[in-house]
Order: C-alpha cells, then sequence, then structure tokens
C-alpha cells in the first residue's frame, strides 16, 4: 500500500471528526427537546429524525443532490456566498454526512436524557442554578454514556458511508474519494490486494468501535432518577 493509497483514509478521518463535532453541536439541543417536549409534533420529528435509519443511502443522497445542486436555492446561496459548489465537494460531503448520520447522535442522547429525568434538573433549580448551568454541570455529566455512545457510533457510521457519498460527491481524488469509495473502485480495477487491505482496516475499525461501545456502556452507566 502507498501513501497515496491512505490519503481516502485521511480524508475519511476529517469528514468523520468533523461530522461528529458538527452533530454534537446541533443534535444534543435536538435530542434535549425530543426527550423532555410533550408536543403533538413529537412523533413527527422523531420520524424524520430516524429516516435515515430506513432509507436507502442512494434516496437520500439523490434529494441532497436536487437540494445542493447550484440551480437549488441552497446550493445557490452557497455558490454566491464561498464560489464553489457544494455537490461535488468535501463541503457537500459534510452536509450529507450530517443528514445521514442525524439519528447515530440524536437517538443515544435522547434515550440517555429520558433516563437522567427531571429530578436533578428541578433540584437544581431550587439551588437558584439557570437551566442552561443545569444542563452542563447536572443533566450532561449524567448522561456521558450518551454522549460518548452517540459521538462513535456517530463517527463511525460516517467512516463506513458509500451512497451518499458518491451520490454527493462523486470520486474526486484529495477531494471527495474516501476510504468507502477506494474499496470501491479497487474493486472494480481488480486491485484486490489494495481493496483487501483497506477493507482490513474498516474491519478492525469496526470491530474496535464496537468493543469500546460496549466497554463504555459497562463502565459508565446512564444514573436513572
Amino acid at each position: 500500500m502507498t501513501l497515496a493509497d491512505l490519503d481516502p483514509l485521511w480524508l475519511t478521518v476529517r469528514l468523520a471528526g468533523l461530522t461528529t463535532l458538527i452533530l454534537l453541536v446541533v443534535g444534543t439541543p435536538l435530542a434535549w427537546w425530543l426527550a423532555h417536549t410533550r408536543s403533538r409534533i413529537k412523533f413527527l420529528a422523531e420520524a424524520v429524525t430516524a429516516l435515515p435509519l430506513v432509507l436507502p443511502p442512494t434516496v437520500i443522497g439523490f434529494y441532497l443532490l436536487i437540494v445542493l445542486n447550484p440551480n437549488a436555492p441552497l446550493g445557490a446561496a452557497w455558490v454566491n456566498l464561498t464560489g464553489s459548489t457544494l455537490t461535488f465537494s468535501f463541503a457537500g460531503l459534510v452536509a450529507g454526512s450530517i443528514v445521514y448520520s442525524l439519528p447515530f447522535m440524536v437517538q443515544p442522547l435522547q434515550g440517555a436524557f429520558e433516563l437522567v429525568g427531571r429530578r436533578p434538573l428541578e433540584a437544581a433549580a431550587t439551588l437558584r442554578a439557570s437551566p442552561f448551568d443545569a444542563f452542563f454541570t447536572v443533566a450532561a455529566p449524567m448522561a456521558l454514556r450518551g454522549f460518548v455512545t452517540g459521538a462513535v457510533l456517530t463517527f463511525a457510521h460516517t467512516v463506513g458511508e458509500f451512497g451518499v457519498v458518491l451520490m454527493v460527491g462523486g470520486n474526486i481524488p484529495g477531494r471527495t474519494k474516501v476510504i468507502s469509495i477506494a474499496i470501491y473502485e479497487h474493486v472494480e480495477t481488480i486491485q484486490y490486494a489494495q481493496a483487501h487491505a483497506l477493507s482490513a482496516i474498516l474491519l478492525v475499525f469496526s470491530f474496535l468501535v464496537l468493543m469500546l461501545v460496549y466497554g463504555l456502556n459497562r463502565r459508565f452507566p446512564v444514573h436513572v432518577v
């Protein structure tokens, strides 16, 4: 395996890391709202959030391609702002990955917040803690397992993307050619040794991720109130 063969690996790590950080910021308030809201539209929000779990990645990628292309409002706004397109770019891969991996961040966090309950926040309120302070000093530490599980699963799920990244980003070396696309290309060109090496990396990585998640679940149980 040459250094050029490792370029898709580093690009994949960048994509997964950035996607995880963004979803931690975006997914946390969404998960908090889903865990505590009594709104009648909660079931609808949960269904929309979970859609990537049941929709084929190519379907998600197709609709993202429509939404992100330069002729669509969002795609045109991005072109006017940055001078480049969202489609067939690293930024487009990030946008697609956020949509595709959203439930892998939100659902563990929602479950952890629901187990924490309201009583710790009510107790913090009696001590004159603001909702913001109560969340970061009480709820977030108690839901640590949800944060860790969500971050690990989101990172791992993004690493293994194929259909979405192929539809939105294509196969541009150094820009959108992630490890799953590189494996597919090696198989197409009958370069089985290279495909095997990259596949082995993903296999070991996936196994270690599962070990980490199950190990953390045993070590850091969610506090139930």
